[in-house]
This record gives structure tokens, sequence and C-alpha cells, in this order.
């Protein structure tokens, strides 16, 4: 699976992606933010905060008890604003 940082989340982790296969265990897409944090510093380094994060699976806005089963990308932004 792809995982995608965008914005400020991009800046912190240091790279704009990474290639993954979680394990088993990692359900939900805040499985998978969990996951990140426990694993890489740049991720916890990034989301300290899960209120401000918006996620994203296979390019559709979902909440973090969103599953990712079967999933080909999951994106990691933080909140924005148009105008």
């Amino acid at each position: 699976m792809k995982v995608l940082y965008f914005a400020r989340f991009r800046q912190l982790v240091g790279r704009g992606s990474d290639d993954i296969s979680p394990p088993a265990d990692v359900k939900t897409v805040g499985d998978l933010l969990a996951y990140l944090v426990r694993t890489d510093n740049g991720c916890a380094a990034a989301f300290t905060d899960e209120k401000i994060i918006r996620a994203a699976v296979d390019q559709s806005h979902v909440k973090l008890d969103h599953p990712i089963a079967g999933a080909r990308e999951v994106a990691f932004f933080p909140p924005v604003t148009g105008g």
C-alpha cells in the first residue's frame, strides 16, 4: 500500500510517500496511523495531534475508523481551507 503525506506532514515526515505492508492487526486508518507513529520517527513528529489529521483512502475522504482492507493508497493531510 502506498502512504502519502501532504503539506506540513510531508515536511515533518521528510518525504512524500512510503510503500508499506502493514501487519495484519492494522485494520483501520487509525491503526495505520498508530503503526506509523510507533515505527517511524518522522511520523511520530508529524502526527502528534490526531484531531488535526485528515485522511483519504483511495482518494475518498474518510474518518480514522475507516477500514483499510484492500486499499491501494492512504493519504494523510492537515485541515485545509479554501477561499
